[in-house]
């Protein structure tokens, strides 16, 4: 049995064909890298634009019923927690590669381009970054937004105790009243008088009061700080 002899000719198309082959590979992976990347640039200059979008067309059957949260209960979770739910324009974190791809999946599921993102997070990721844990939303409509993404840490376990006070002037009025008191109590016996009384017991409290709530208003008015309510959706640094 004879081997056949190489015919140079057809080796060197078959060759060239399959250099074709593989450039044209690489050729509709470089085109699919190029959408991908002018995909993310959109949603990049449209989660830094602002937008009056109130509502998206998203496919309702095909949306996580857990994920989607009336504009109440957001404003319940601002108020408890001292955040902000507000456009992703004022955002000045870092939003991860991993929100752009969640957002470009809904997209392709529901056929739509999303608009009038907003996120919840603490009153300083919209001006600085930090490791607290924001929440990227897009509005459904009728007040109704369906959470996207959340990422970064955890908030503190305490955190909800701790901007209790600011809640509201009542809140704020029992927590300068019972700080007074127990710093009324650690004031000495006999400071003021040889003989302990009742009396001098709350003439002390109330001096520390007026001099606790004169520094709780200075704190206000100075930083210009108000209560969890009137800035859970302000933009306004001052607010």
């Amino acid at each position: 049995m004879f081997l056949q002899k190489t015919n140079i000719e057809r080796e060197l198309s078959r060759v060239k064909s399959k250099s074709i082959s593989t450039n044209t590979i690489l050729n509709e992976v470089h085109q699919i890298l190029e959408q991908e990347t002018f995909k993310e640039l959109d949603i990049e200059k449209r989660l830094s634009q602002k937008s009056k979008c109130l509502s998206n067309n998203f496919d309702l059957n095909l949306l996580e019923t857990s994920r989607v949260f009336y504009i109440d209960q957001i404003e319940k979770i601002c108020t408890d927690y001292r955040l902000r739910f507000l456009d992703t324009k004022y955002f000045k974190g870092k939003i991860p590669i991993t929100a752009f791809s969640k957002i470009k999946q809904l997209e392709k599921n529901h056929d739509i381009q999303i608009n009038g993102f907003k996120i919840m997070a603490p009153s300083k990721l919209f001006k600085l970054e930090d490791k607290d844990d924001p929440l990227l939303f897009a509005p459904i409509g009728n007040g109704y937004f369906y959470l996207i993404h959340k990422w970064g840490n955890d908030l503190h376990p305490l955190r909800k105790i701790l901007v209790w006070p600011f809640k509201g002037i009542v809140n704020l009025t029992i927590t300068t009243l019972i700080i007074s008191y127990f710093a009324t109590l650690a004031v000495p016996n006999g400071l003021f008088s040889k003989s302990d009384s009742t009396a001098e017991f709350w003439i002390v409290y109330f001096f520390m009061f007026k001099s606790i709530a004169a520094v709780v208003i200075f704190y206000g008015f100075a930083l210009g700080k108000n209560f969890n309510p009137a800035i859970w959706n302000s933009k306004y640094f001052n607010a």
